[in-house]
């Protein structure tokens, strides 16, 4: 099993395939509104400006797991990231990333590249590096900021 064969829920809760963004270099983010890593959504936004027209994208998975900071809807968190940071890449439904019921995205991804804590996720931003083949080639940590990111991200490109 590759990750083109995991599907995920949008926001509407519709299924989405993954190999819809076969042949792209996605950046995977678990997210959180209510995070002192919030503000780096600015950054990724910089990312995705600069580089979703040479085949990058960024999908955001909002994750309520660590410390409830991200609450509300689905719809709440949008306007929030639209409002406050002109977010314009893909997000998709609420997700755990840990435990029981952790997306079998965030399981494949952990699997493929373990971090400070083995397979678990630390905390909100947690980063996950795709490269056009769907190959999980970086993990980076809730205080790597989207600009430390950009280096691996044109070495894909």
């Amino acid at each position: 099993m590759g990750i083109y064969d995991i599907a995920v829920k949008d926001r509407s809760g519709a299924d989405v395939s993954l190999s819809e963004y076969k042949g792209k270099v996605l950046l995977i983010v678990n997210t959180a509104t209510g995070c002192g890593f919030t503000p780096q959504y600015e950054g990724l936004q910089k990312l995705y400006d600069a580089y979703q027209g040479k085949g990058f994208e960024i999908l955001d998975f909002p994750c309520n797991q660590f410390a409830g900071q991200a609450p509300g809807t689905i719809e709440e968190i949008q306007s929030f990231c639209t409002l406050n940071y002109g977010t314009t890449f893909p997000r998709f439904a609420k997700i755990d990333v840990n435990g029981r019921n952790a997306s079998p995205l965030f399981a494949y991804l952990k699997k493929q590249k373990k971090g400070a804590l083995g397979a678990t996720i630390q905390w909100n931003f947690t980063k996950f590096l795709i490269d056009r083949e769907g190959n999980v080639v970086g993990r980076y940590a809730p205080a790597d900021t989207p600009a430390s990111i950009e280096p691996d991200l044109l070495k894909l490109l």
